[in-house]
């Protein structure tokens, strides 16, 4: 058993009770024993306030709401890893998880180990983002991304970063003025063999509906047809 991670809180959110039981005893015994259950959206929203978990997993169908526009409430609280789970196995609805908030999308019937797999590297990548370092933030002038924090303030505002939208835009920031294959970006960030364009392209483009003052034509991320994306660094500092 990995105990290195009984420190982290998990929400999981789903209204078929035999779910959240099978999920709380693999948890438990992969040493994620720190497990709150919600059977439906008012549940899992007035925990996510209450009891401040480092990540969630959230069904797409439950009695009061769906997955999706749950995921979009709690992203105006927090920018914790959001996992969905669904029997919903199109690539429209996983865009639809990506487009809403989401980190991660596992279809049922899922292996419960590979659950917890996903979990762990979400909550391993979060930290990631997020550690206690001295190093300066990325100050791009009309936006900020703090490392030690894990914030992002554009124009003076900060703004709620989901956990993978938050390291991509690290990576881009660590990797200026270069150009990078999706390819090499899914590997890089994600830690997984490449799946295909879409995840990227959709975390991309929800960086620049946040960073970019016209995200049809961006200042930042640009795309490099057939090559893939380029993050400018603009040596003069110029605000958009």
């Amino acid at each position: 058993m990995d105990h290195s991670f009984g420190q982290y809180k998990v929400l999981i959110v789903d209204d078929d009770q035999h779910i959240l039981d099978l999920l709380n005893v693999v948890f438990e015994n992969e040493g994620l024993s720190n497990i709150l259950n919600a059977n439906n959206g008012e549940e899992a929203l007035y925990l996510l306030k209450q009891q401040d978990p480092d990540i969630v997993l959230l069904d797409v169908m439950l009695p009061d709401t769906d997955g999706f526009t749950l995921c979009n409430q709690f992203r105006q609280f927090t920018n914790i890893p959001v996992l969905f789970l669904t029997a919903k196995t199109s690539d429209l609805a996983k865009l639809q998880g990506f487009n809403f908030g989401g980190d991660d999308y596992i279809t049922k019937p899922f292996n419960p180990l590979e659950v917890v797999a996903r979990v762990k590297a979400q909550l391993k990548r979060y930290k990631d983002v997020t550690p206690s370092s001295s190093k300066p933030s990325h100050d791009f002038g009309n936006f900020q991304i703090d490392k030690t924090s894990g914030k992002l303030v554009v124009d003076g505002i900060r703004i709620e970063c989901p956990a993978q939208e938050f390291k991509l835009l690290l990576y881009f920031c660590n990797h200026p003025n270069q150009i990078l294959s999706k390819q090499k970006i899914y590997r890089d960030v994600w830690g997984e063999f490449y799946n295909g364009d879409s995840t990227v392209m959709v975390h991309v483009r929800r960086l620049r509906e946040k960073i970019e003052k016209d995200p049809s034509r961006p200042h930042w991320i640009k795309t490099v047809r057939g090559l893939g994306y380029i993050f400018e660094d603009h040596p003069t500092g110029e605000k958009q």
